[in-house]
């Protein structure tokens, strides 16, 4: 049973609500973030790297209290408003593919998180979740919301779709030519119906945030281990998120690049593979997987298909049988020497919205000497793995909708 609770977002006036929103600062280049600092006053950006006014670079406690205080900034100054009564946010994006993604944003509980109801699919690293814990108790908001995803339902799109017939709120386009719309729903009688809809849920799964759930959660045991008064029903004890039906996921592979084969020759790396892989020399042309267990390869100017041989390896597991496990467990780690891929500066990743092409070019430039394409995991699959309580290796999906910073905040 689901506790999917609406909210009082604190948000953008709607004449500014496009030129706030910003992409997680991590993702800008540093010209682009100097740019956007420069010419934007009311990015978000100004909020998440305050160091920007004093032209310092800031870090730690001292930095997370300056956070708080432009944000309190925003708000004083009007840029910011914050609604008078619980709403759910629908949200819809489309993206410049055409893809497109309609949800709610709303409160979602620690207690479930705990308690298994939202599961998760990837480990999270003890440091990082106590820095974003410690982030988030200094500043007292949340501004990106987790993705959530749940079983399709009738009666909650039907109720998304009633809604987006008003004219929405917000509508607005960025940079990226992604078009985003939200709607407040006030409306008490939908509001306990989509509530009373989730509630018969058994389970939601993290499709991206597993950091952000996992520090909001210790977030909720220190608050609530300071509440002489705690009840329950305090805002810490829940953490803002963005549900979408499992139909509207999308989910990309992540290809991987290795820059070295590990001091063998390209015919002693072949001849090593031929004993796990059935091998197609494909040449010049750009090949791409569309099977399970099925791996493409770029290799001094050819591409190459592999085709696992499934007589030398057996499935016990879920995990088992996920292509990136395969492909660490019968190449990156035994032959090309590769043991922790999250640290190990010889590999790395290209999303699946990168065609082949781009693994091609960073081949042939001598900066990585081969290349693996994937074919993208499945949310079945996603699912199998948090229902045993397994985890993926790193960057084994790339998911969306990507969300923007900013346009709803989640006070504590």
């Amino acid at each position: 049973m689901a506790k999917i609770i609406p909210f009082k977002a604190v948000r953008p006036v709607r004449d500014k609500v496009g030129l706030v929103a910003s992409r997680s600062y991590q993702s800008y280049s540093k010209a682009e973030l100097k740019a956007r600092l420069e010419y934007n006053p009311f990015s978000f950006l100004h909020i998440v790297n305050p160091g920007y006014k004093y032209d310092k670079n800031i870090r730690g406690k001292e930095r997370f209290n300056l956070v708080k205080n432009r944000y309190l900034e925003f708000k004083e100054d009007a840029i910011f408003i914050q609604d008078e009564t619980p709403c759910y946010y629908i949200y819809k994006i489309v993206n410049r593919d055409g893809n497109s993604f309609s949800g709610i944003i709303a409160a979602a509980s620690t207690e479930d998180y705990k308690n298994d109801v939202i599961k998760k699919h990837e480990d999270t690293i003890e440091y990082r979740e106590n820095i974003f814990k410690d982030y988030l108790k200094t500043v007292g908001f949340n501004a990106e919301p987790v993705l959530l995803t749940y079983p399709d339902n009738t009666t909650i799109k039907t109720v998304i779709s009633e809604v987006q017939k008003e004219r929405a709120e917000y509508e607005f386009t960025t940079h990226f030519r992604d078009t985003h719309y939200l709607w407040l729903l006030k409306d008490a009688k939908l509001i306990d119906k989509i509530k009373h809809e989730f509630e018969k849920i058994n389970t939601i799964y993290i499709a991206d945030g597993h950091h952000r759930s996992a520090s909001s959660c210790l977030l909720s045991e220190d608050l609530k281990s300071e509440n002489n008064q705690h009840t329950g029903t305090e805002a810490y004890n829940y953490f803002m998120s963005y549900l979408i039906p499992e139909s509207e996921l999308k989910i990309y592979e992540f290809n991987r690049l290795v820059k070295d084969l590990n001091g063998l020759t390209k015919e002693a790396f072949l001849i090593q593979l031929d004993a796990i892989f059935r091998i197609e020399k494909r040449g010049k042309e750009l090949y791409k997987p569309t099977q399970k267990h099925h791996f493409s390869m770029y290799l001094d100017g050819d591409f190459y298909s592999l085709f696992l041989r499934k007589t030398n390896h057996q499935f016990n597991t879920a995990l088992d049988a996920l292509d990136t496990q395969i492909l660490h467990k019968t190449v990156l780690e035994p032959i090309l020497g590769i043991t922790n891929v999250r640290n190990n500066t010889r590999i790395s990743y290209s999303h699946g919205q990168n065609d082949l092409v781009t693994i091609k070019s960073k081949v042939d430039s001598g900066e990585f000497a081969v290349g693996f394409g994937l074919v993208p995991i499945t949310i079945g699959e996603l699912k199998a793995i948090a229902d045993n309580h397994l985890t993926m290796p790193p960057k084994s999906t790339f998911i969306e909708p990507k969300l923007r910073s900013g346009i709803t905040i989640y006070e504590f």
